[in-house]
């Protein structure tokens, strides 16, 4: 399985981006699919995650401001981060797991940053 993450950029405290993310390369089903991220001397966190049926789950910071979208059909989640403040300053990565939490998919990464 391949992830291949899009949409960082430079973006001034208060924009919006727009990351997508999309799985290619096996029929295995990706259950979950979503995004951690990791800011720099930072632990990796977890942004937001979303099931094939569409149940997403946030990290508490983010709730209100962030919103994350599933297309089953095009193995792509987006991404939609509002309000940006420069400590969302981040790789961002995207994230896959099948139905059973066996093994763990992640992409290359996409670095957002956001001046203040």
């Amino acid at each position: 399985v391949q992830l291949q993450a899009s949409g960082g950029g430079l973006v001034q405290a208060g924009g919006s981006l727009r990351l997508s993310c999309t799985a290619s390369g096996s029929s295995v089903s990706l259950n979950i699919m979503g995004w951690y991220r990791q800011a720099p001397g930072s632990r990796r966190e977890k942004v937001a995650l979303i099931n094939s049926g569409g149940t997403t789950n946030y990290a508490d910071s983010l709730k209100g401001r962030f919103t994350i979208s599933r297309d089953n059909a095009k193995n792509t989640i987006n991404l939609q981060m509002n309000s940006l403040k420069s400590e969302d300053t981040a790789i961002y990565y995207c994230y896959a797991a099948p139905p059973d939490w066996s093994t763990e998919y992640w992409g290359q990464g996409t670095l957002v940053t956001v001046s203040s």
